[in-house]
């Protein structure tokens, strides 16, 4: 059982998870541009739909923030979710149609060592904001802090995925192995899919600090 924090230790933990997830949703931005070059110049649409997974997450969240500006934002709740879940359907049969036909003309897949590296260092700083804000989120009893902290460990074994894939097709010529990891990315997506148009996706980053913005002002105003 998590011991009742202080008065004074709430805001500092709040501060804290807002940092994480505001490094988090930068690097996800940084992470989408280079993937989506590094695969575009490699052929990797494994690489490439990485990229286009991170676009999505950024721009789910943006959309969450743009729902948080309205004055009824739960009334935006439903359409928002429906916008996320439809590009998430975008990608995954973008990914699987790709992935088909890497599969049957046979497209062969350069050597990226760009690639390489960022999902290298993707595998290594998403588990460590991940393991940060989890921490944070349990001392502060936020709910969604934890299931954003998931969230951003999910990430880290798609990044674990494409970078196998990437090193099978570097270290034995597996072209095929790509199209693997991309099926791997499209079944994430499809699953992130379902969840948003169910409404059971869990809170995006930016409209957590959002909401924990509000939540501040209003113990001021109290």
């Amino acid at each position: 059982m998590t011991a009742p924090i202080t008065h004074e230790r709430s805001p500092i933990l709040q501060r804290r998870i807002r940092l994480i997830v505001a490094a988090t949703i930068g690097y996800n931005l940084i992470e989408a541009v280079v993937a989506i070059a590094a695969g575009s110049v490699a052929s990797s649409g494994a690489l490439v739909a990485f990229g286009l997974d991170s676009t999505i997450e950024v721009l789910s969240a943006a959309a969450v923030a743009w729902q948080f500006t309205r004055r009824d934002p739960e009334r935006w709740e439903r359409p928002t979710l429906r916008v996320i879940a439809v590009a998430f359907f975008a990608l995954a049969a973008y990914v699987i149609v790709n992935s088909l036909l890497t599969l049957f003309v046979r497209v062969e897949v350069q050597h990226s060592p760009v690639g390489i590296v960022l999902t290298a260092l993707s595998v290594i700083i998403m588990p460590f904001l991940s393991y940060a804000e989890r921490r944070a989120g349990r001392e502060l009893g936020s709910a969604t802090a934890v299931a954003d902290s998931k969230q951003t460990l999910i990430c880290s074994y798609l990044s674990a995925a494409v970078l196998i894939g990437l090193l099978l097709n570097s270290g034995f010529g597996w072209w095929w192995a790509d199209s693997l990891a991309g099926v791997v990315i499209a079944a994430f997506a499809l699953r992130e899919g379902v969840e948003a148009w169910r409404g059971d996706a869990c809170a995006t980053s930016i409209g957590m600090v959002l909401e924990d913005g509000s939540d501040d002002s209003w113990h001021r105003q109290s």
